[in-house]
């Protein structure tokens, strides 16, 4: 994939852009020839570490994978929802592809509080790192994504190193980062909790651009159109994506689909997601 910014002027750009890639869009056929299974509500930590009834209830995962095809690709994805609300599921464009795909629910806002959210999504991915060999999956071939929360969730972990480096895991064994429409400066809940005004803007260890390093995994960043996302979102991502490019890292892209809206972004954007795991890590996913 080139590493290039693009901005679909509408939902139509999108499908001529796809037009014009045909090995793309054979990548994302369903797949008929590969069997997949599921398993849910996985729990990501050690029993030791499950100190409460809460955490009980939300720190699970559940994995949906191929049971035919080995050395396969994983994407962690992480749910949306202002780390307040939602729940984990499996996005249905990433179905069938060839790929695992583990989804995670992790503590919210405001029964659990900043790191919480961060500690559970690093366990998660540190779950997957351990045990996805196990189900025929490669260690060299994760990828960790999600929409809104989620992908905030992913920047963090992807570029400050703390967080997956408590598990004796440096995030550049990570395939790639995949943010949908995530905050990459210090997460408006976190704002909240310490009861600052959501609109305004706080850079701290909390914040994604705080982290920006050359030596990061590869960055694929997507949003939906500007003047449709939720305030700012567009705009922070391409921020991110500058500062990016002038710290030297040379495998940043940004997607902006205009004529999608916060949540309409989520179906098109893992359209992006599965060209981008392909291109790095020659699944060639559906084929």
């Amino acid at each position: 994939m080139n590493r290039f910014s693009l901005r679909f002027t509408s939902a139509v750009m999108l499908s001529l852009f796809l037009v014009f890639f045909p090995m793309e869009i054979e990548a994302q056929s369903n797949d008929k020839g590969t069997n997949y299974n599921a398993i849910e509500n996985i729990p990501y930590y050690e029993n030791s570490s499950l100190t409460n009834d809460y955490m009980r209830e939300m720190c699970t995962l559940d994995i949906y994978y191929p049971t035919n095809h080995k050395d396969f690709a994983t994407v962690v994805w992480f749910h949306g929802g202002g780390l307040e609300g939602g729940d984990k599921h499996f996005p249905r464009e990433l179905l069938d592809k060839k790929t695992a795909i583990v989804t995670v629910s992790y503590r919210l806002s405001p029964k659990a509080l900043c790191p919480a959210y961060l500690e559970d999504a690093a366990a998660a991915v540190a779950w997957t790192f351990k045990n996805i060999a196990g189900y025929g999956g490669d260690t060299t071939k994760i990828f960790i994504a999600g929409h809104s929360a989620g992908g905030y969730l992913a920047l963090m972990l992807g570029l400050d190193k703390h967080w997956l480096g408590a598990y004796g895991i440096d995030a550049n064994r990570l395939a790639g980062l995949i943010p949908f429409s995530g905050q990459t400066m210090t997460h408006y809940t976190i704002r909240k909790e310490r009861m600052l005004p959501q609109a305004r803007p706080v850079i701290d260890e909390f914040a994604p651009v705080y982290h920006v390093r050359a030596d990061a995994p590869p960055l694929l960043l997507i949003t939906g159109g500007r003047e449709i996302e939720l305030l700012g979102r567009y705009e922070e991502n391409a921020y991110l994506a500058r500062l990016m490019k002038l710290a030297g890292h040379t495998q940043t892209t940004l997607y902006e689909l205009e004529g999608f809206n916060h949540g309409g972004m989520e179906g098109p954007g893992c359209l992006l997601l599965l060209t981008f795991v392909n291109d790095i890590a020659g699944t060639q996913a559906g084929k």
